[in-house]
């Protein structure tokens, strides 16, 4: 499993879920290679109003990746007391 940022650099700079990998939602359609193929892709944004997972993922399943959403976001994570890192 790959799990993706969508959020702007700056706010995945400022903290982030560990191990994940930033692509900002504006520049996922030009840079879709640089996801494995074979592996399920979590999106994640800013909480669960955030609309840039949700496109993310259209956008991933409408070119054959299988994706989803991370029904939290990185707020809500963190808070949680779950694994986070900072740039």
């Amino acid at each position: 499993m790959t799990v993706l940022d969508v959020r702007p650099e700056i706010e995945y700079d400022q903290g982030h879920i560990a191990d994940s990998l930033s692509i900002p939602f504006d520049q996922l359609s030009r840079r879709l290679k640089e996801l494995p193929r074979r592996k399920e892709i979590v999106a994640y944004c800013r909480g669960p109003f955030c609309v840039f997972a949700d496109e993310a993922v259209a956008m991933l399943t409408k070119a054959g990746y299988k994706a989803k959403r991370l029904e939290e976001g990185f707020p809500d994570w963190a808070v949680l007391g779950l694994p986070i890192e900072s740039n």
